[in-house]
Parts: structure tokens; sequence; C-alpha cells
């Protein structure tokens, strides 16, 4: 049996979120095995890329998709074949998905080992938030199964009145239980009746079309509601994360929670950084259909200050897999149509076009918010740093190149991009997943379904575990 490497990534700059080097990647068994500083020999190996001039990063890890999501009436269209493998083809190699019950007929636990059932097809790593819609009294016991298995963060919604929405004592009550539990509380935060009469003024009015979406739901409305999760989070001692943040104003105060020591993140996703309200005003608004909305030019350019100054710690794609003939059902009414889009194969180009294209950003930031930070906050073991005995999950890209986005070419499932024909810079050109090369030459490679399940460690234990390796503890 050869002694050999499996593979080796030689003289490429290694950029991780504390800084770069240039040096050799050896990988055995999946994982990688050592650095090799850059002016020694090419190890050999069963195989060698040649990385000279190219950035080599961690892959993705995107924390926030929704994957053979059922709301309602509505289904996205793909599943984790479909979306593991447009996942790799955007340099991402672990995805976390959503057990959201489909209704109250399902318990929150079997929304978690449905998902992880459908999961066993996935091209890349897969992780789960659990979702919680009501309390009752086998929520507690749920919660400790869930965490047992690996699953230590639990979603909950201030709106989508009789459907996903969690009221304030049950969010309050999970709060509780998940620090218990050691785990993460994340929130859509958008303030329901603040929403409800606001659309329910447009539809008298008549202004309840998808190109009304923007006015429907007011920054207000996500700033209260960012506010009032945040006292009940600090009251509880739980650390909070906030996904899909569209605003200054709901990061700027997860900020000042965090200045009085509360352990709260802020999420952003790719089209709240370069699309902006306007969009709705253009011939196909339905291709932008996502709650919260896009916001003004104004309020767009903040939040990439904000990304710019550290204030937001990820990127997520909020990936959402429905087509423009669902879209187009009901453009007259916002209510009934389904609103999210698909992301997670542009994430890592849009991402890094919209930091490249600020004076003095750096790509180690870039990889923090689309990796490190992802990993570490959710609790993801042996993710987002390309370091000794960490997963060979690994992104070689040119930052130089620039590619168009045709969302017919893309590998989503659906039939277009909110990006569609943007110019940007950041695809991956080769992409290693568990020791895999999956994608290169413009071609994905298709490993199979050996996408793992990754449990995860609890929320404090792994912040504190520098290496990412702590043991799950189970509750």
């Amino acid at each position: 049996m050869s002694d050999m490497p499996d593979l080796v990534i030689a003289q490429g700059t290694i950029v991780n979120s504390g800084g770069r080097r240039r040096a050799h990647v050896v990988v055995r068994g999946g994982k990688i095995d050592q650095l090799i500083d850059a002016d020694q020999p090419v190890p050999e190996a069963l195989r060698t890329i040649d990385a000279t001039g190219q950035l080599v990063i961690p892959g993705g890890v995107d924390g926030h998709c929704h994957v053979a999501q059922v709301t309602g009436r509505f289904a996205t269209l793909d599943d984790y074949q479909t979306t593991s493998t447009a996942a790799l083809w955007g340099g991402t190699t672990t995805i976390v998905d959503f057990g959201i019950p489909r209704d109250a007929n399902e318990t929150p636990l079997e929304a978690v080992r449905n998902k992880r059932s459908l999961a066993v097809q996935s091209r890349c790593d897969v992780a789960l938030h659990g979702s919680v819609v009501s309390w009752d009294e086998t929520v507690p016991w749920q919660l400790e199964q869930m965490a047992v298995e690996g699953v230590r963060s639990v979603k909950m919604y201030t709106t989508n009145r009789d459907s996903t929405m969690a009221d304030g004592d049950t969010i309050l009550k999970v709060m509780r239980e998940m620090v218990r539990l050691d785990g993460l509380t994340y929130i859509h935060a958008e303030h329901d009746s603040i929403i409800v009469d606001c659309t329910r003024q447009h539809a008298e009015a008549g202004t309840i079309g998808i190109e009304h979406l923007h006015l429907t739901r007011p920054e207000l409305a996500e700033e209260i509601s960012v506010k009032e999760v945040l006292a009940m989070a600090e009251y509880a001692g739980a650390p909070v994360y906030f996904v899909h943040q569209t605003t200054p104003g709901a990061v700027d105060l997860v900020t000042e929670a965090r200045n009085r020591g509360h352990e709260a993140f802020s999420e952003t996703c790719p089209h709240y950084l370069t699309l902006d309200e306007s969009v709705y005003g253009s011939n196909f608004p339905e291709w932008f259909a996502c709650c919260p909305p896009m916001r003004s030019a104004k309020t767009v350019a903040a939040l990439r200050d904000r990304l710019a100054t550290g204030t937001i710690h990820t990127v997520a794609s909020d990936h959402s897999c429905y087509d423009l003939s669902q879209k187009r059902e009901r453009t007259d009414d916002v209510r009934a149509m389904p609103h999210g889009l698909p992301g997670v194969e542009t994430r890592m180009p849009v991402t890094y076009t919209a930091m490249m294209e600020r004076a003095g950003s750096r790509v180690e930031d870039f990889v923090e918010v689309f990796a490190a930070g992802p990993a570490r906050i959710n609790a993801i073991p042996r993710k987002g740093i390309v370091t000794d005995g960490y997963d060979a999950d690994l992104v070689i890209f040119d930052p130089t190149e620039e590619r168009p986005v045709d969302g017919k070419q893309l590998h989503m499932g659906t039939d277009f991009s909110p990006f569609d024909g943007r110019t940007l810079s950041g695809w991956p050109a080769v992409v290693i997943s568990a020791g895999c090369v999956v994608v290169s030459d413009g071609r994905f490679h298709d490993p199979g379904p050996i996408g793992k399940f990754i449990a995860r460690n609890g929320f404090r234990s792994h912040q504190t575990t520098p290496d990412g390796t702590a043991v799950l503890s189970n509750a």
C-alpha cells in the first residue's frame, strides 16, 4: 500500500481569517495532514494540483439553507442531491439546513429527523437547526434529544402568523432551554403586528402586488423586533443569532448588545448587500420576492459599511429554491406568493465581489464571514480553517478572474438567479470536499452521496476550544 499522500495542493497562497502564508497543503484520508512552507520541495502524492498564483481558502460553510422545504401549499423544487451539488459548484462544502415543522401535526423532533433522513443523498456535509413554533410540555425533552443527536440550535420566527410564528412566551422558554443545553437560538426578526397592519393597509389601497413588497415590510418592523428579542435574550442569558439582517440599525442593536457583554450575532445575505428596492420597479420584480425585502440604496450602502467594519459576523445564502412559475402564480398579492431566493451557488462570488469592491477590504475578512465565522458560531467541528487536522474542505481560485452570472447555467434546480447578468469575481476554480476533488476544469465530478451529517458541539464549549474539536457533550 502506498504511503504517499492522496493529494497535494502546491505553491498556493493559503488565506485563513487570521492571516495568510504560501504553502503546500498535504491531504490524507480526507483530512489536512500538514502544511509545508512553499520554499520546501513539493511532496510526492497520488495527485498534485499546482495552485501557483491562486488563493487557497477553507471550503464555505453556509449556515442558512432551506432544502426540500414545505411552507403552506408551496414546496421548494430541490432535494439534497441538487442543493449539495450546487453548493459545491459555489465553493460551499458544508450546508446547515432547518428542520421546520410542516404543520401542527409534525413535532420539532420529527421535523429534524425527517430532514436528516433526506440528507443521506447529500454530496457535501450537512448540519441541522431545529425549529419550534409552539410550546408544550414535550418541548424540553425534544430539545434534549436534538442536542444528543448533534442539533444544537433552534430557529424561531417572530412573524408569519398562523404558520411558523412563535409567540413571545415560546421564544423565552426555548431560550432558557437552549442555555441549559449549551445551544444557540436563531431568530427571524420582523414585528408581526406591524407587518400585518401594514400589508392590510396596502391591500385596502390596492397596492399589494410584488412591485410594492418593499413598502409592506418596513425597516422599523425588523429593528423593533430585534430590540425586543435582544431584551428577552439578555434577560434569559441566552446566546442569540439573527438571520438575514437587512438594516444598519438592526446590526447596530446587536453590536450594542455585544458591547454590553451579551453573546449576539448578525447574519446578512448576498442579496441584501448588492440589490436595492429599485428591483421591484424592474421588468421582473418576482425575481426578488423575499422576506425581508430589499431596502433602499442608502440602507444597502450602510449595511455594506457594517460588513466592512466587522460588525456583521456571517454571510449566508438563505437559499430557497422556487422557480418562476411558482413566483408568478400570485404576483398580484405578496401575501399569497412564495418568498425566498436561490443563492447557495452564488454566495461566494457575490459576497467576495461586494467586499473586494471596497478599498482596504481583505480576503481574510471574506474568509471570516464565508467559512470561519459560520463554522465557529455554529459550533461545527474541524471546519472553516486550513490547518493540520481539519477536514480537507478547500477552495482554489484566482481572485482576478471574472465571470458573468447566467442563471440558466447554474445548478440549483431553478430557472433564474437574482444576480443574472452581473459580472463577478471570486468564482471557485477547484473545490475539494473531504479530500475529494469535486469541481475542476469547469466540470463536476460527482462523488455520490458521501456527505456526512455533522453533529455539532455545544455553543459555549466550542467557543472556548481553539481548534474546534471539543467532544460533543450529551444533554
